[in-house]
């Protein structure tokens, strides 16, 4: 079992840069590949970016590409999405997720952290 708390959330104008952390319990963080998916109002939750569990191989989605970055310290249990010149369109709640290490689904999942970028 994994648990998974999301923070750093918050209000950023446009332009600005936010951090988000999710911490993960467990003492198998290590195994897991990690996500970042957010949801805007109306709208289906989306693929942000993941990180292997090794933490050397990252992918992102086309519309943070250049902008956001995952990274993760397996000593602290804890991945990292730093996103920066964001825009009003990257207003969402951002979840963080886990998949087993060689795994397709995504099982574990945080609860959310609120990003709202003003124009």
């Amino acid at each position: 079992q994994v648990q998974l708390v999301e923070s750093g959330g918050g209000l950023v104008q446009a332009g600005g840069s936010l951090r988000l952390s999710c911490a993960a319990s467990g003492r198998t963080f290590s195994t897991y590949s990690m996500g970042w998916f957010r949801q805007a109002p109306g709208k289906e939750r989306e693929f942000v970016g993941s990180i292997r569990s090794s933490g050397g191989m990252t992918t992102y989605a086309d519309s943070v590409k250049g902008r956001f970055s995952m990274s993760r310290d397996n000593a602290k249990n804890t991945v990292y999405l730093q996103m920066n010149s964001l825009k009003p369109e990257d207003t969402a709640v951002y979840y963080c997720a886990a998949r087993m290490s060689g795994g397709s689904m995504w099982g574990y999942w945080g609860q959310g952290t609120q990003v709202t970028v003003s124009p």
